[in-house]
């Protein structure tokens, strides 16, 4: 029986792939389809913002495509972090957008993407340069969310996501530096993981970003880790190594597993429904015999965010001085967001206070994960206190900056302090709200178990499905 090709949109990478290699399909049809899908839908959703449709189709017809384990699936590649050489590379800003920048190089992430076999169709949406919990730029305006086209994605990853989410393509590159994979995940009924620090190749060198990507189903994301992951001479820092494939991981026995459970947060209450998501998944664990406690670091409630400022200081002097090296020019006022110039305004640390928040995020970094090693193996949280907020809700007012920053602290208050100790975690789509909305729940594991990570999550996506959901705008 022949495929009807309206399929496509419902099957997750690792099935496109298996078309190609059974020659059911060719990577030309693959791309095709996927191209004619974000034709028809992308603009109600604004995910896509640079196609690469000619590109895309030139490398799909090649005897030089790589033959990957996902040869032929089509892609996109978040407008920030890895690069591919020769693209536009804008990071959600007017000034790089209006000068046309391309990206100079591949970097290692944007290499292993292309010889794992996936084709880049186009870039995704992002606020600019990633730094905020929604996606509505000003350089090229809001991504809506397909399950309600007046919420937000979250951010940054908030265009891969909607575009996978409405199944424009099976996979997409994300990043996350303080939430970035997990929340825009969750807000669209995603599987987000972020890698352990070292675990995926960074260029920079940062003490907080992974990437990856984003997708529908756990085993994407496994055979996509086990893909890219890898160290590259000179990276700083170098993930535990592993025992077998990700991909093995996805028929291993997770056991009998110690887990804590985190349901507050310092700011005030959590929204009922996230409560509700956190604690079904609590007891859909314990049917399928795990331990849980009410237990958690409480080193996570000494406010990571607001003592750990005076590093973050440097990070938005250096934004602006790197704009200004890919502009050729010095970077002003007009050339950024006003929420980014509000925080480029900031005092400067001094040295004293630099030194002082690093000791203390040693020490801090310390205590947190001497929580797993006193015998928990997964922590459970919400990954965000709130469903899918409003676009109008999350968009900055102009002398309002404070109020912006303040929601952003809200919403990364689960997600951002993994990123400070470097350790794995994962949202998946165990919960809808009444009217739809997904709600995702966060899985912590301890450093370089990613493969505790993927089993639990397939178990609980084999215990309650979610890959059937489609949101009510989908290709």
């Amino acid at each position: 029986m022949a495929l009807d090709i309206s399929e496509l949109s419902t099957m997750d990478a690792t099935a496109q792939a298996e078309l190609v290699r059974r020659r059911e399909l060719t990577p030309l049809e693959l791309v095709d389809a996927a191209i004619a899908r974000i034709e028809r839908v992308n603009s109600a959703l604004n995910a896509v913002i640079t196609p690469l449709y000619e590109e895309a189709r030139a490398a799909a017809g090649s005897p030089e495509l790589p033959d990957g384990p996902f040869r032929g699936v089509p892609f996109l590649l978040k407008d920030l972090g890895a690069m591919q050489k020769g693209q536009p590379y804008y990071l959600g800003n007017r000034a790089l957008r209006d000068a046309g920048f391309r990206s100079p190089v591949d970097t290692p992430l944007g290499a292993r993407f292309r010889a794992a076999g996936l084709i880049t169709v186009g870039k995704t949406n992002l606020p600019e340069f990633g730094m905020q919990s929604t996606t509505q730029p000003l350089a090229f305006g809001p991504t809506h969310n397909p399950w309600a086209l007046d919420r937000s994605t979250s951010g940054s990853s908030g265009g891969s996501c909607a575009a996978v989410a409405a199944g424009l393509v099976p996979i997409a590159h994300a990043n996350d530096g303080g939430g970035s994979i997990r929340l825009p995940a969750a807000w669209c009924g995603l599987v987000g993981l972020k890698a352990s620090r070292g675990r995926i190749s960074d260029p920079l060198d940062t003490l907080i970003v992974s990437e990856l990507v984003v997708s529908r189903t756990v085993r994407d994301v496994a055979a996509v880790l086990d893909a890219v992951q890898g160290s590259e001479p000179g990276d700083l820092f170098l993930a535990p190594p592993l025992a077998r494939s990700y991909q093995a991981e996805i028929a291993a026995d997770p056991g009998k597993l110690r887990i804590g459970m985190l349901t507050r947060a310092s700011f005030g209450d959590i929204h009922p429904e996230c409560l509700t998501a956190t604690n079904a998944a609590a007891k859909l664990l314990e049917s399928l015999g795990h331990e849980l406690e009410e237990s958690y670091p409480e080193s996570l409630f000494e406010e990571p965010g607001e003592r750990t400022l005076p590093l973050q200081r440097p990070v938005l002097a250096g934004l602006l001085r790197n704009l200004s090296l890919m502009l050729g020019r010095p970077a002003t006022r007009d050339d950024v967001e006003p929420y980014t110039w509000s925080l480029s305004e900031l005092p400067p640390a001094t040295a004293e206070e630099y030194a002082a928040a690093m000791e203390w995020l040693i020490r801090w970094r310390r205590r947190v994960i001497q929580w797993w090693s006193a015998g928990f193996d997964l922590l459970l949280t919400p990954t965000v206190w709130e469903p899918p907020a409003t676009l109008e809700s999350m968009m900055p007012v102009d002398g309002k900056m404070s109020e912006l920053s303040d929601k952003i602290e809200r919403h990364v208050f689960f997600t951002r302090p993994f990123n400070l100790t470097g350790q794995p975690a994962v949202s998946l789509p165990l919960h809808w709200t009444p009217e739809g909305l997904p709600v995702g729940v966060q899985f912590v594991g301890a450093m370089g178990r990613e493969d505790l990570l993927i089993r639990i999550a397939v178990q609980l996506e084999q215990a309650r499905p979610w890959i059937d959901r489609r949101p009510p705008v989908h290709a």
